[in-house]
């Protein structure tokens, strides 16, 4: 008798779970079949919200239903990673990453998420280079004099950052520690908002990435002096870059892309693959990335996984040389 119960019990386990497979299976043929949220780690209005609402348009008209920005500010962005993977692996929940994502594990070991055993990759979206802004009201007119103004008054200079961990900050402090300078570094809660309080004269320079500087660019409310990547941008080709403006081989730049909880099953997220790369890579967002000082750039899940890997450990080694610690 137990062994006819056993073997019962065993043959409801196994069709339950086979059922529960072609459920699953079914679910991810029929994906999406309710709003989908995209969360943004930043502020509205930054760089990050942008591309995230470019994006959530048009997966919305290829989807067939609502894709949503959600605004999950502080922290960095770690608020924005913790959620997502945390969020149930259906597909469902999505994350507009920047390059911050990475350098958040140099800085705290403690983040109650880790970016690649809880979060999974499905495209690099854009790349493109910070822009190194001062106040109208800083003298310099080079990175060469703004080096010599700061040298001439340690300590009295601050620029500011979309935030502990971000792309801006370790922009900055990459640039005290080749430059040999001592500059205050200021945090605030998104880029646009750390632009805006360099347009007011609340810290003498910045390091936004350029859609969060643009309209504040156009109105000459704040200075540019160069671009942080190694080559210039087409956005600005008449700007030097930091590295041809006396600092040799600095080079940062920052880049957006899409992760989603680890667990998705693989045929949505090669599905989200397929249709970010169909979005992005069309004439008319190419050319809204380039307005904006980006380069659309999508890759394979596989191969953005591997972009992740070799930015946080080049990370790990700035922080470690810099001495940081989240504030």
């Amino acid at each position: 008798m137990r062994k006819i119960i056993r073997g019962t019990f065993r043959l409801f386990m196994g069709i339950a779970a086979c059922m529960s497979f072609l459920v699953f299976d079914a679910s991810s043929q029929n994906y999406p079949v309710k709003p989908i949220r995209i969360i943004v780690g930043f502020a509205p209005g930054g760089g990050a919200d942008v591309i995230a609402r470019m994006i959530a348009q048009k997966l919305s008209e290829n989807l067939g239903q609502p894709v949503v920005v959600e605004n999950r500010t502080g922290a960095g962005g770690s608020i924005a990673n913790e959620r997502v993977a945390k969020s149930p692996p259906d597909g469902y929940a999505m994350l507009l990453t920047t390059a911050s994502a990475t350098i958040l594990p140099a800085l705290d070991a403690k983040l109650p998420y880790d970016l690649e055993r809880d979060l999974a990759t499905v495209s690099l979206i854009a790349i493109g280079p910070l822009v190194l802004v001062v106040h109208p009201s800083v003298p310099a007119r080079s990175v060469k004099q703004l080096i010599a103004i700061a040298r001439s008054q340690p300590g009295k200079l601050n620029y500011g950052s979309s935030g502990v961990g971000g792309t801006g900050h370790l922009a900055g402090e990459l640039f005290k520690l080749m430059s040999k300078v001592n500059i205050a570094h200021v945090p605030y809660k998104g880029g646009t908002e750390s632009a805006i309080a360099t347009a007011a004269g609340h810290v003498d320079m910045n390091f936004p990435s350029i859609p969060s500087a643009l309209s504040l660019l156009e109105v000459r409310k704040i200075r540019p002096l160069a671009v942080t990547s190694e080559k210039r941008t087409s956005l600005m080709p008449s700007m030097p870059t930091i590295s041809e403006s006396g600092l040799l081989g600095y080079d940062r730049s920052g880049w957006y892309g899409m992760l989603v909880p680890a667990g998705v099953p693989k045929d949505i997220i090669a599905r989200l693959n397929e249709l970010i790369g169909k979005v992005v890579n069309t004439p008319g967002m190419k050319e809204s990335f380039i307005k904006q000082g980006l380069e659309s750039q999508t890759t394979t899940p596989e191969k953005f996984a591997a972009f992740i890997r070799g930015e946080i450990a080049q990370n790990a080694k700035v922080v470690k040389l810099a001495g940081l610690k989240a504030e």
